[in-house]
């Protein structure tokens, strides 16, 4: 974290600068045996795409409310840095009555279509795979971000003292959502670069969304986020922790 890093996609953009080809976010599925890993570069070009996509043809602008109806979930992770880059505010499991825009995933979408604005669904398939037939009422994610611009520009500076999330019912500005991770990062004990987290929290609360994204990029870390975690076999997150290096866990 440098102290030019006022907002979660300034986060990203250091991260990029101090090593791209690092780890950045690796998800499991453990009701799939779906395995992704993601790299800064990789990840950071995800969220170039949306964001040209959410300030392009979603027409979304600072200010704009984006109703997340999302799992944790790698997809989940993207939509929320995109958010930030253009200025939005991610509203997790937010009214979609309410929203300028909704981004659903598969089970959800009956609730989702109270947005009257843009939907988007996400079929959250292995590899970003897309719906076999698109939901009526919705642009499927999968296939209108791929033809996105690999590079991001928002078409207003975003401020980091406006709101930019809300989950749980609370609000909180950009610069806010920085603050509060880095200070979580030290109370997690994540010492920095090399830092690895696996959070089989939630992203409906903020301590999901802080150990699952947010606390380890403020120190150039890792998570390693885990959907349908087997808690009560110790054997399996045991395995898991070794094998991906863990050094803090969250569940």
């Amino acid at each position: 974290m440098n102290a030019t890093d006022h907002t979660p996609a300034d986060l990203l953009r250091s991260a990029f600068a101090a090593d791209p080809g690092r780890p950045l976010v690796t998800f499991y599925d453990d009701a799939t045996g779906e395995r992704v890993e993601l790299s800064v570069a990789t990840f950071a070009n995800w969220v170039a795409k949306t964001a040209n996509l959410l300030q392009g043809e979603l027409s979304a602008a600072p200010g704009d409310r984006v109703a997340l109806l999302l799992p944790a979930h790698w997809q989940t992770a993207v939509w929320l840095l995109a958010c930030s880059s253009v200025g939005v505010i991610a509203d997790m499991a937010g009214d979609p009555s309410a929203a300028n825009v909704v981004v659903s995933g598969p089970d959800d979408l009956e609730a989702a279509r109270a947005c009257r604005g843009e939907r988007v669904a996400l079929a959250l398939r292995p590899l970003g795979g897309r719906f076999p037939q698109t939901p009526a009422g919705f642009v499927d994610y999968a296939v209108e971000v791929p033809g996105q611009g690999d590079r991001f520009a928002p078409f207003a500076p975003v401020d980091p003292e406006k709101p930019a999330l809300i989950v749980a019912g609370a609000e909180y500005s950009a610069a806010e959502v920085v603050e509060r991770a880095a200070s979580d990062a030290g109370a997690l004990g994540l010492s920095g670069p090399g830092a690895r987290l696996l959070s089989g929290l939630p992203y409906d609360t903020w301590e999901g969304l802080s150990a699952g994204l947010f606390a380890p990029l403020t120190v150039g870390g890792s998570v390693v986020l885990c959907r349908n975690l087997p808690m009560k076999d110790e054997g399996v997150v045991a395995r898991r922790i070794e094998s991906e290096r863990v050094s803090v866990v969250r569940r």
